[in-house]
């Protein structure tokens, strides 16, 4: 094995930047705050779009310079929506990997969780 003084430095440096990117890449759980604000802000973009859809009148589609709102208001409620359904099962995945006997299992107890929230989100805006 060579002692050559650059060969040791050179593994310093790199043993020093192994650990710098392992603190660097290490996971963060977010802050719970976040995950308030965030349901918070997709029910309020849901509600939004839902008296947006509600307010247009069938008759005034016949032009079609009036397709803009609902149809931003239906990409804007969608997307609200996906998004309040992930939050909320997001928030149950450490009970659901508790609970689950396996691979398989945890893919049913996540699908039924979203199958759940959709649901609810579907009769809170309708």
């Amino acid at each position: 094995m060579s002692e050559h003084p650059n060969e040791l430095v050179a593994g310093h440096q790199f043993s020093d930047f192994e650990s710098l990117l392992k603190r660097a890449l290490s996971p963060v759980e977010p802050p719970k705050e976040l995950e308030a604000r965030l349901e918070l802000t997709f029910g309020s973009l849901v509600d939004m779009a839902a008296e947006e859809l509600e307010a247009w009148e069938l008759s005034s589609m016949r032009d079609p310079r009036n397709w803009v709102r609902p149809v931003a208001a239906a990409a804007v409620g969608s997307g609200a929506a996906i998004g309040l359904v992930l939050v909320r099962t997001q928030r149950r995945r450490h009970k659901r990997r508790n609970e689950s006997r396996g691979a398989v299992d945890l893919l049913n107890r996540t699908l039924r969780d979203l199958a759940r929230e959709a649901r609810r989100v579907a009769d809170d805006v309708f």
